[in-house]
């Protein structure tokens, strides 16, 4: 169901650290060298920010599924936001936010001048969501995922 968190806005302010391997996670290679490249991968968030607000959608899960989520969302926090979703769905709302580990290392990425955006995570979030900016400040990298078996 489509809704709209208040109070909240949209960052390119979480990463992860692609030299690490964390089993049931993933990493990046380079297309062209296959090559591991030793960088901060950053991703879109959303964070507590009063008076804006986020468009997005809402599902049921089980609670099976909301403990994939939890392992999935490695680089977020679960947080309840039920009493600031702009319809009443009937239950409780989650949202992920961005984990100060995952903002930690952004900030880390940034100091070290390591931190790139994926072009292929990009282009979906792009697809996916209206009004979402590119984000000027961080380089765009042609990068494939790898997914790290548990």
């Amino acid at each position: 169901m489509s809704c709209v968190l208040r109070d909240h806005r949209r960052a390119w302010d979480v990463a992860m650290d692609n030299r690490e391997s964390i089993p049931g996670y993933k990493f990046y290679v380079d297309p062209e060298t296959g090559e591991r490249p030793r960088v901060y991968v950053a991703y879109l968030s959303i964070r507590p920010e009063p008076g804006e607000s986020v468009p997005g959608l809402a599902f049921p899960v089980t609670d099976d599924e909301l403990e994939g989520l939890d392992r999935r969302e490695r680089n977020y926090e679960r947080r309840d936001v039920t009493d600031l979703v702009e319809a009443d769905l009937g239950g409780r709302v989650w949202a992920y936010v961005g984990s100060v580990a995952g903002r930690n290392r952004l900030a880390q990425g940034r100091s070290r001048g390591t931190v790139v955006v994926s072009r292929g995570y990009l282009e979906k979030v792009l697809a996916a969501f209206d009004g979402v900016m590119v984000p000027d400040d961080l380089p765009i990298r042609a990068l494939l995922r790898r997914d790290i078996r548990p």
